[in-house]
């Protein structure tokens, strides 16, 4: 899991307008909760938070004027269309406390020879994980499985330290036998009625 040192500031002043200015200046505001601390506002430089966000789940060292802070993105907020930084909440942890947090789903094989679709029900699965070993991701075989084979979240290997968040019994990817649409014979009676 990656482990960024990011540098923060407090910020003093709020609402839409300081927003912008912060925005404007490459920076993104933030708020810092969690065990039961006031929050803190704080204005963090957007590159390296942008980058430090291409990990999922990345555990970020803050320094918060002289004081350190270990912290991971519980919600962020991008601009629709561009997709820049709009405000991000951090989340304080502790090392050794234990986190949930949804970590990505990724299949690896080649199902059945056939017609199938792989459905993925759940793109993210829900871990409880010590908050210094939050795994990026986890990998499911798919080699060999036909339609109506279903993989459920108890069927997932997790890493080391890992526990599930969700009922074993979650469905996550579901195999599925693809279907030709032939087109219904009333349907096309009906479009040379409508052209006379």
């Amino acid at each position: 899991m990656a482990d960024v040192k990011i540098s923060a500031e407090v910020r003093k002043e709020f609402g839409k307008g300081a927003s912008r200015r912060l925005r404007r200046e490459d920076k993104v505001p933030g708020v810092i909760y969690g065990h039961g601390t006031e929050p803190v506002h704080v204005a963090l430089p957007g590159y390296d938070l942008m980058m430090a966000l291409k990990t999922s789940n990345v555990l970020i060292t803050l320094d918060i004027e002289g004081r350190q802070e270990l912290v991971i993105p519980k919600a962020v907020q991008r601009e629709a269309i561009r997709g820049f930084l709009v405000h991000i909440d951090l989340l304080v942890v502790k090392r050794g406390e234990r986190v949930t947090v949804e970590i990505p789903v990724h299949t690896e094989g080649e199902l059945a020879p056939g017609q199938n679709l792989l459905e993925h029900v759940l793109n993210t699965l829900p871990v409880e994980a010590e908050a210094t070993h939050i795994p990026e991701s986890v990998t499911v075989s798919v080699e060999g499985l036909g339609a109506g084979d279903s993989v459920l979240a108890k069927d997932i290997p997790l890493p080391r330290g890992s526990s599930l968040a969700i009922e074993e019994e979650t469905v996550v990817l579901n195999v599925l036998a693809a279907q030709a649409e032939a087109p219904a014979e009333g349907a096309a009676a009906e479009g040379e009625g409508a052209a006379e």
